[in-house]
């Protein structure tokens, strides 16, 4: 029996594939049509996919019927035609059955049933899915309640966007750049008028004065140089932090688990997540919390069966072995180098298959990145660091996925990957034998660095590199080295 879970026809498509013996492949549709955020399959993904077996049934993300009533709610038309999933599936070639499931219950069992728990409180902050804009649920054993549900128009995720698009930025894609813009701002300048465009807030439930789908350039519109787009952005991460706090609060009272599972977009600020520990033992949040990571929600949805995620590794495959000896040779000449090795991270971060890497001591090395990316020069880089060593470079919390942010305890050695307010979003590695393991071993013998700077192979506006041809585009554009795999002399 072959399952495709699917989340499509929105922004940031993505496909799962499970078989009898679990989950065997998950991917983001842009990294095989070369689209930022597709919204859409791409025959390449549907012909990767294939090479498992041609899919059985089919697990769509949400309901589309309750969808186009929503859009019609919001001003947007009737849209059932272009709801019409199984028509849309028809049009790749695909016409397995289908089976559907909400958008708040997949980003619900996605995180869940992919925990190391059998109890859990569940929260679940996106935009929008059907009508639902945030829930929380209980987990126990295999079994999913719902104890809240906020609805459309009131949304977190839609206000975040919205103060997104106010700063000049892409909504649903550039989000992670005003968290990282929220440090150079002042977080007091605005907090007050910022809080007026909130209507109540009581725990979970927050209502906002106006409908904010359309976005709100209207917001004090004599807003407009540099240092004004850095206090929005700091005032607006300051009252998500405010809000997330609320329903935390409120879910930790209104239901019994200590272990707290954070799930849809907005589990991706990792400036924030730190907070869920102190209304909770212990946080997971599934390395792709968002919309993508659905397509694995759906079947589990489906299923109802716990499948702990060991890793994020689960995309188009180059194979080869690791070049930890090319890449170490190249960091040491130059400082930089990218990796694209392995089956690719499902997710929005790179964990060393597709990375591009540097040595995080230079005071110039960010810079130099920010360049080959072609990114705003503010923003701020992620260390890769040896699981052993972390405690005595970092303090609060980490793990393997980049969620979460610490203070550095030696900014002055590791500029690089030390954001202007003293923190880094901290990715750990365990001696699990993978080949970003073994190359920050050897960096550590021959350096003494525990660390490496850690950010995606790709360069701003377009995907992460996916194969072999990718790597090489990359590596003549950019003028980049990218190693694929070990040379038969090592």
């Amino acid at each position: 029996m072959i399952t495709w879970g699917i989340s499509a026809n929105s922004h940031d498509a993505a496909l799962a594939v499970f078989s009898k013996d679990g989950l065997e492949f998950a991917s983001h549709s842009e990294r095989f049509s070369g689209i930022k955020n597709d919204a859409h399959l791409n025959f390449k993904l549907i012909d990767y996919a294939k090479q498992y077996g041609d899919p059985d049934e089919i697990i769509w993300n949400e309901r589309p019927f309750r969808k186009t009533l929503r859009q019609l709610r919001a001003g947007q038309g009737w849209n059932y035609s272009e709801n019409n999933i199984k028509r849309y599936l028809k049009s790749y070639g695909i016409t397995a059955p289908v089976k559907y499931t909400s958008h708040h219950h997949s980003h619900a069992a996605a995180g869940y049933y992919t925990s190391p728990f059998r109890n859990a409180t569940i929260v679940c902050i996106d935009s929008i899915g059907e009508f639902e804009t945030l829930t929380v649920w209980e987990g126990n054993g295999d079994k999913l309640k719902k104890v809240w549900s906020q609805g459309y128009p009131n949304s977190v995720g839609l206000w975040y966007s919205a103060m997104t698009q106010r700063i000049g930025l892409k909504p649903n894609e550039d989000e992670y750049i005003l968290m990282g813009m929220a440090a150079y701002g002042d977080p007091k300048r605005l907090w007050n008028d910022m809080y007026e465009m909130f209507d109540y807030v009581d725990g979970p439930d927050i209502r906002y004065k106006d409908n904010l789908h359309r976005g709100c350039k209207h917001w004090k519109p004599e807003l407009t140089t540099e240092q004004d787009m850095f206090d929005i952005a700091a005032a607006t991460q300051k009252t998500y932090e405010f809000t997330l706090e609320q329903i935390l609060e409120w879910a930790k009272k209104n239901t019994k688990s200590r272990n707290l599972v954070l799930m849809g977009g907005c589990a991706l600020n990792c400036s924030a997540n730190h907070l869920a520990y102190k209304y909770f033992d212990d946080v997971w949040i599934m390395p792709n919390p968002g919309d993508a990571g659905s397509a694995i929600g759906a079947v589990l949805a489906q299923k109802k069966e716990h499948m702990r995620m060991p890793h994020a590794y689960l995309g188009y495959n180059i194979e080869g072995d690791y070049p930890v000896e090319e890449a170490l040779s190249e960091l040491k000449k130059t400082g930089i180098v990218g990796v694209a090795n392995g089956r690719a991270e499902f997710g929005p971060r790179a964990f060393g298959n597709r990375s591009l890497l540097a040595d995080p001591r230079g005071r110039d090395i960010k810079s130099k990145v920010n360049d080959i990316k072609k990114r705003q020069q503010f923003r701020p880089f992620a260390p890769v660091v040896l699981a052993e060593h972390a405690s005595k470079n970092f303090k609060g919390h980490y793990n393997n996925y980049m969620q979460f942010t610490s203070k550095c305890k030696h900014p002055f050695l590791y500029p690089a990957i030390t954001h202007v307010d003293g923190t880094s979003r901290v990715q750990t590695v365990e001696a699990d034998g993978s080949g970003i393991r073994r190359l920050l071993e050897r960096w550590y013998e021959e350096t003494g660095c525990p660390m490496l700077l850690n950010t995606s192979l790709n360069i701003k506006g377009k995907p992460m590199v996916n194969d072999l041809t990718d790597a090489q585009e990359f590596a003549i554009m950019y003028t980049t080295k990218v190693c694929t795999k070990a040379t038969d002399d090592n």
